[in-house]
């Protein structure tokens, strides 16, 4: 099937198909003669698979890993369960994260009269060094 099937099939978008076969997560034929990509339903399975994995966070280097044990017949579960127990301990330390910035906000918000005054202390705590006790994180600009 062409790039277009596989991805209303898989669903993802095929930019992205693309983008996996650029990393090497799928390697689809190629028709001879015009070069076009042949997906087959194996690499259809493969899509679907990694689709769920991005779905519930997995990072690409680790969905090549999940993929490489999907396919190995002789993988073992407890590969597959510390790959998962990592992703966990990983999603407990943002949420960890996330509560603390929620109780910056909280506070921030608490701290603020919310009047039609000029004064905002809210402002006034942004525009502030960060106090360590209150910012226990630090936020970045996003790189170009």
């Amino acid at each position: 099937m062409n790039i277009g099937q596989a991805a209303v099939q898989s669903g993802l978008p095929v930019k992205t198909l693309r983008y996996y076969e650029e990393i090497g997560l799928v390697q689809p034929a190629r028709t001879v003669g015009n070069d076009y990509r042949d997906y087959s339903v194996a690499d259809v399975e493969h899509l679907r698979f990694l689709q769920r994995a991005r779905a519930v966070g997995f990072s690409l280097d680790v969905c090549r890993e999940l993929l490489d044990l999907y396919r190995d017949e002789n993988r073992r579960c407890s590969q597959v369960k510390q790959l998962v127990l990592e992703k966990i301990a990983q999603v407990e330390a943002q949420l960890q994260e996330l509560n603390a910035l929620k109780g910056v906000l909280t506070e921030m918000a608490n701290g603020c009269a919310g009047d039609d005054s000029t004064d905002c202390t809210i402002i006034d705590a942004l525009a502030q060094a960060p106090k360590p006790s209150l910012m226990p994180f630090m936020l970045v600009e996003p790189s170009p």
